[in-house]
């Protein structure tokens, strides 16, 4: 064991954080509003949409989330090229950062995750509030913001923690993309001496902090939320 590789490579592997949050906040600012609308889609049943939006929960549940990267990597340059090409616009696909690809792989599956999981929220909300909501004159997009969301967030607070740590995790896989990020320094540290169970632990640790920092946030807002829940009889 090189400790002093070990010690050095922590702070190498730490180095690839910033890249880690930017690419885990970026991809939850989208799929948290699209996940939250495509769950009402699912809630009321509204058609067409509600059956879309089942089959794109289904597809990503049921493929790992590698997969996604390698066809959304492979797939988004062959299709920008055909549409340049179409239209005549000089730009070399290929220079596009990385960093675009794994928004767009991210936020895909991110977004699927928080269908259901805000299903599951809004189904425990008694539709009687939304119709009493209404009936004191509020609009139905107030009475969600008053109303409905702040319940359904305390419902959901904990399984949107889950699905945030989960994505942090799985920004490691944004390796596959040339991605800067905590794994892939780590790694090319390592290969100068072989050095892989050094840089293995470091990407451990790092991610240990990392993610039980984000869990202890999360805790913290639920004491915040709490005062939005009912009392049940």
């Amino acid at each position: 064991m090189n400790y002093q590789f070990l010690v050095e490579t922590f702070f190498v592997a730490l180095s690839g954080v910033p890249i880690a949050l930017l690419v885990t906040i970026v991809a939850m600012l989208v799929a948290l509003p699209l996940g939250f609308l495509l769950a009402l889609t699912r809630v009321n049943k509204i058609p067409v949409i509600h059956h879309i939006a089942k089959i794109y929960v289904s597809f990503v549940r049921g493929t790992p989330i590698i997969i996604q990267i390698f066809i959304i990597y492979s797939s988004i340059p062959l299709l920008l090229k055909m549409i340049f090409e179409k239209y005549n616009i000089a730009y070399d696909i290929y220079k596009i950062n990385p960093i675009w690809y794994a928004f767009i792989v991210f936020a895909f599956s991110t977004t699927a995750i928080l269908i259901e999981v805000f299903r599951s929220a809004l189904s425990t909300i008694e539709k009687g509030q939304l119709e009493a909501a209404q009936a004191v004159g509020l609009t139905t997009f107030q009475a969600y913001r008053r109303i409905i969301i702040p319940q359904a967030l305390v419902v959901a607070m904990p399984n949107i923690c889950t699905a945030t740590v989960n994505l942090i995790k799985a920004t490691s896989l944004g390796y596959a993309m040339s991605l800067p990020e905590i794994t892939l320094k780590a790694k090319v540290a390592a290969n100068v001496g072989y050095n892989y169970v050094e840089a293995y632990i470091d990407i451990f640790i790092v991610y240990l902090i990392l993610c039980s920092t984000v869990e202890y946030i999360f805790k913290r807002y639920e004491k915040h939320l709490s005062k939005f829940k009912v009392a049940k009889a």
